[in-house]
């Protein structure tokens, strides 16, 4: 199984800015026991607020990147041949239902839709993984949450979160943080100072201004972020920006030309 981490050390909290009642909406959740839908654009922080929540109310965090290959094996857990002997391997799902822990399947539209269809019993009030293989049916420890996330803005017809899903979850919407917080979240993750990061922000939002189809994806916090931690490994602010910000965001060259000339207008290199 790819892409899976746990986390559950207690070193210092994820750092994350509320920009509204989503800290409660979600603690709220968890309380009752029900499961949560985080829905935003790419790098806007839905991972991170995962983390900052499952830091805050001490659970273990397993984290799933879900993809079209994924399998309800890959989640449920299967059997394997060690040492001569078949032996059950739980997967992520199972062990933070064992756990008590949060399950975190990130982007869980790319999954198959008979793959997802498992967590529908762990998302309602059942609360409980069927494990066919085993001839079992688990109930959720204390502390176990499920939550998802996608970015409405790639899904299709054929891609999307099943009505059957959505309506077990509660729903906690993700936009970009207002421009004095993305300053503040910029600056803490990277060290640069105040005005450096101000201007990465007012870049950022400019190109979230734009309308054109050669831009196929608008700049998000991370790759802000990615930007200002090249300006701190000597790079000019021009330099950080072509590379972190324009040239992940666009194969097209006229659009690629378009933000090079934005660089040049918002992105100042210092003097000498």
């Amino acid at each position: 199984m790819k892409a899976v981490e746990m986390s559950s050390t207690r070193a210092a909290r994820p750092y994350y800015v509320p920009v509204g009642n989503e800290e409660q909406v979600f603690k709220a959740a968890f309380r009752q026991g029900l499961s949560v839908v985080l829905k935003g654009p790419t790098g806007c922080g839905k991972t991170r607020f995962v983390e900052a929540m499952a830091y805050d109310l001490e659970r273990p965090l397993i984290t799933v990147a879900c993809h079209d290959d994924l399998t309800t094996a890959d989640l449920v857990g299967r059997f394997l041949l060690r040492g001569g002997e078949t032996e059950w391997v739980d997967g992520p799902l199972t062990r933070a239902v064992r756990e008590g822990g949060i399950c975190y399947l990130d982007e869980v539209v790319e999954a198959r839709q008979d793959t997802t269809v498992v967590i529908h019993p762990l998302a309602d009030h059942r609360r409980q993984l069927p494990i066919e293989r085993l001839g079992v049916t688990l109930h959720a420890a204390p502390g176990f949450c499920l939550v998802v996330s996608y970015n409405p803005g790639y899904q299709s017809v054929l891609k999307d979160l099943k009505d059957s899903t959505r309506q077990r979850m509660v729903a906690i919407e993700f936009g970009f943080p207002p421009a004095e917080v993305e300053e503040k979240i910029v600056a803490h993750e990277t060290g640069i100072d105040h005005d450096s990061a101000a201007a990465l922000v007012r870049f950022g939002q400019a190109i979230r201004r734009l309308e054109t189809v050669g831009l196929r994806e608008v700049a998000s916090t991370r790759v802000l972020i990615a930007a200002g931690r090249l300006i701190t490994e000597g790079l000019s602010p021009r330099e950080a920006a072509r590379a972190a910000i324009a040239g992940p965001l666009t194969d097209d060259s006229t659009v690629t030309r378009g933000l090079a000339q934005m660089i040049d207008v918002y992105l100042a290199d210092p003097p000498g």
